[in-house]
């Protein structure tokens, strides 16, 4: 009588621990443009073609765009229509993620009030001590967060 019920309790623990090995573990993957989880908006709803003129601008709600996922606001339809144009170009790296962070293989939220523009790349820093040690070795970190993105999304 109770044979059968052992070997099913044997068979149903068999299969738990066989399950467990065999089923990767889940993992949510981060967005790919780093926005605020109150909205969807990216670069802090700074218009990122005003940065490549070293003069960044809050953008406007009504002259906006969708890309990668998240909104892009800019304060003229020109800047609007450039972005349109070639969106790489002007979208900040690593999505908006702070640039050194990125470089150390980690994710943090990058903010608009601390930039930088090299090479034509628009890259976001957490804070301003972070971009200290960011300008402390731009080139270096550019190619260290260059080889972690995108994979760090994962």
């Amino acid at each position: 009588m109770f044979k059968p019920i052992i070997t099913a309790i044997i068979l149903l623990s068999s299969a738990a621990v066989y399950t467990n090995i065999t089923t990767p573990i889940a993992h949510a993957s981060s967005d790919p443009v780093f926005t605020s989880w109150r909205n969807n908006v990216s670069a802090g709803g700074y218009d990122v073609v005003s940065y490549h003129s070293g003069a960044p601008v809050e953008g406007r709600a009504n002259i906006s765009t969708s890309w990668q996922g998240a909104q892009w606001h800019f304060t003229t339809q020109a800047n609007l229509d450039t972005f349109l144009a070639d969106p790489e170009k002007y979208a900040p790296a690593y999505g908006g993620y702070c640039a050194w962070a990125l470089a150390k293989n980690k994710l943090a939220k990058g903010d608009p009030k601390h930039w930088t523009v090299k090479d034509g790349r628009l890259f976001l820093n957490y804070n301003d001590r972070i971009k200290q040690r960011w300008l402390a070795d731009v080139d270096g970190l550019i190619a260290s967060g260059d080889v972690n993105w995108p994979n760090i999304l994962n």
